[in-house]
């Protein structure tokens, strides 16, 4: 899966010059929890609902409300917006996104295609990606299988669902956390015959570490 096919294109954006309440105002009205900045076309930063908080006033102030929102009219979003953010090629593998947001600590990026914004994901994007993978709630089985880490274990493992018939809606891996030897597989099945696949995998010599009926 890529950044392109979960993105969120044509994300909207403001100019460094917006005032914070404008700004505040953009997000209210469009359900969204960030905004990239962009200057005559040019992406030059992206500004949070947690930015424009840390630049207003506190809920604690002995300021009147037009007060407040007379320094919100002041203060403009390049004074609260993160400049030069990072950014992620649409074609980039989606967990490639995952891993500079996780290593940088942060919950969105703009995604650029031939050096244009064409789009933004975030976390949220992310995690919904990671569900349909894993099966979207479909009704089955789910299986963590402990498999060698040799060629061709899983499409012996695939080949053996296969032959039965039964449909498997989602596969992943993970390594197992004590050998290099050995890691995890996780099987979504289409079936509830229960039984039945616990003999395919009883008379193969395959380990089930967990199963539930999803």
């Amino acid at each position: 899966m890529l950044v392109r096919m979960r993105m969120t294109r044509n994300p909207i954006s403001v100019s460094p010059d917006t005032s914070i309440l404008e700004a505040w105002k953009i997000m209210q009205n469009s359900q969204i929890r960030r905004l990239l900045v962009r200057d005559k076309g040019k992406l030059v930063g992206i500004v949070t609902e947690r930015d424009l908080r840390s630049v207003s006033p506190s809920q604690a102030t002995s300021l009147s409300i037009f007060e407040i929102n007379y320094l919100l009219e002041k203060l403009k979003v390049k004074d609260a917006m993160t400049p030069n953010p990072i950014t992620v090629d649409a074609d980039a593998p989606i967990e490639e996104a995952a891993l500079i947001m996780r290593d940088n600590k942060i919950s969105a990026l703009p995604v650029i295609e031939n050096g244009e914004v064409v789009g933004i994901i975030t976390e949220s994007d992310i995690f919904r990606a990671f569900i349909e993978m894993l099966g979207d709630g479909k009704k089955g089985l789910r299986y963590t299988l402990r498999i060698k880490n040799t060629p061709g274990e899983i499409a012996h493992i695939v080949d053996l669902i296969a032959k039965e018939n039964i449909n498997i809606m989602s596969m992943a891996t993970f390594p197992a956390e004590d050998t290099e030897e050995y890691g995890y597989l996780v099987l979504r099945l289409e079936t509830e015959n229960l039984t039945f696949v616990n003999e395919i995998f009883r008379k193969n010599n395959i380990t089930v570490v967990h199963i539930r009926k999803i």
